[in-house]
């Protein structure tokens, strides 16, 4: 008797240890997936904003527009658009799953102020510079912003006394070498104007996300991903609309030229087709993101996610230089070798990578805290 209730037991821990690992796997696949998203997002994005009104404000009639509207204020406005219409996404998504009242609910706890302040960071402030920095300087600003990770890993260090052992430092090192890389191609001689400024931005994108994370982590541990998604986006969105713009407006020297631009930018139909597809690609770039965490634990999700710094040049020169004929999306090969160098040096930070190779039965047990 002794005997089949041992083999009972065994085949049970069998089918358990099976399970664990399907659903482990199934996490990477779907957090990989979310670095492909926002690949995606940052193609259409871009496109969508060479189209419409966006054509002619960054085009040959740009008299009208001083430079600072042009490189500022446009950028928030396109990081404002995209913002809403993934809020669009994520309230539609909870409301056809019935979670709206969870979502009112949540705005008004702990954890939900919590993702208030992450999304005022993630927002505002890296939202906008990221686009700015991506028109700026083009794709190449992607694997800049990557650094996010290695930020969290630092900020994490100093504002909540997080361990930062000697692989993250690892990691980290070989993140800003990469980074380095990526920049000394701003120097040479083809670099188009401007495209220094715009990686320098695109630090400020990266701070703020490694900020966002850190702050965020503790929000998601406690609430629905979708629900925190839906706050995330939503608030991002108005935030841009409601306070960034203004300000922009205002440092311009015409308070109104916000809303007007705004209008014209939301009723822009040949513009609206593809930044409507960006915020899609967005809400479901985050979505599979924080699903992801959930599954194969916030460090590897961290990492996986971290692919778009691949994802993102290529998706830009796949949807940008194949697909739109626009000139400037081929990206030089030490640009590829640099995005390649960051992805290992995220994985670096987020895990010890010889445990890929290692034996189901001695990998630590999953990490079920969600990151933002």
């Amino acid at each position: 008797m002794k005997e089949v209730t041992g083999a009972a037991n065994a085949a049970a821990v069998t089918a358990k240890n099976k399970l664990a690992s399907q659903f482990f796997k199934k996490g990477i696949i779907i957090a990989l997936f979310s670095g492909v998203m926002y690949g995606f997002y940052s193609a259409f994005l871009t496109l969508g904003m060479s189209k419409g009104v966006w054509g002619d404000w960054y085009g040959a009639n740009t008299a009208a527009l001083s430079a600072f509207v042009i490189t500022y204020l446009l950028g928030a406005l396109g990081s404002a658009v995209n913002d809403t219409c993934s809020a669009g996404w994520a309230l539609l998504n909870i409301g056809v799953k019935s979670k709206m009242g969870d979502f009112i609910r949540t705005l008004n706890t702990k954890p939900g102020r919590v993702m208030i302040l992450a999304a005022l960071v993630g927002g505002p402030i890296s939202s906008t510079a990221y686009v700015v920095g991506l028109q700026m300087a083009g794709s190449i600003v992607i694997p800049i912003t990557a650094l996010c990770p290695a930020i969290g890993a630092i900020l994490g260090r100093i504002l909540f006394k997080q361990q930062l052992t000697k692989r993250m430092m690892l990691g980290i090192a070989i993140c800003v070498t990469a980074s380095f890389m990526i920049g000394s191609t701003s120097i040479s001689g083809d670099a188009p104007e401007g495209m220094f400024l715009g990686i320098c931005i695109a630090f400020i994108a990266a701070l703020g996300w490694g900020f966002e994370g850190c702050v965020a982590g503790y929000g998601t541990s406690m609430i629905d991903y979708e629900i925190g998604i839906t706050i995330r986006q939503s608030i991002s969105g108005l935030s841009n609309l409601i306070i960034l713009l203004p300000i922009f407006g205002m440092l311009s020297g015409d308070v109104s030229i916000s809303a007007d631009l705004a209008v014209q930018a939301f009723t822009s139909g040949p513009a609206m087709i593809w930044i409507a597809l960006a915020g899609f690609c967005a809400f479901i770039s985050y979505m599979s993101w924080y699903r992801g965490n959930s599954m194969c634990g916030a460090a590897l999700g961290m990492a996986c996610n971290g692919t778009y710094s691949f994802w993102g040049p290529f998706c830009c020169w796949i949807v940008l230089g194949v697909f739109a004929g626009m000139k400037g999306w081929a990206l030089p090969p030490i640009v590829w070798i640099a995005a390649v160098l960051m992805v290992f040096g995220i994985l670096v930070i987020a895990m010890n990578p010889l445990d890929l190779f290692r034996k189901k039965g001695n990998q630590e047990p999953m990490d079920q805290k969600k990151v933002g």
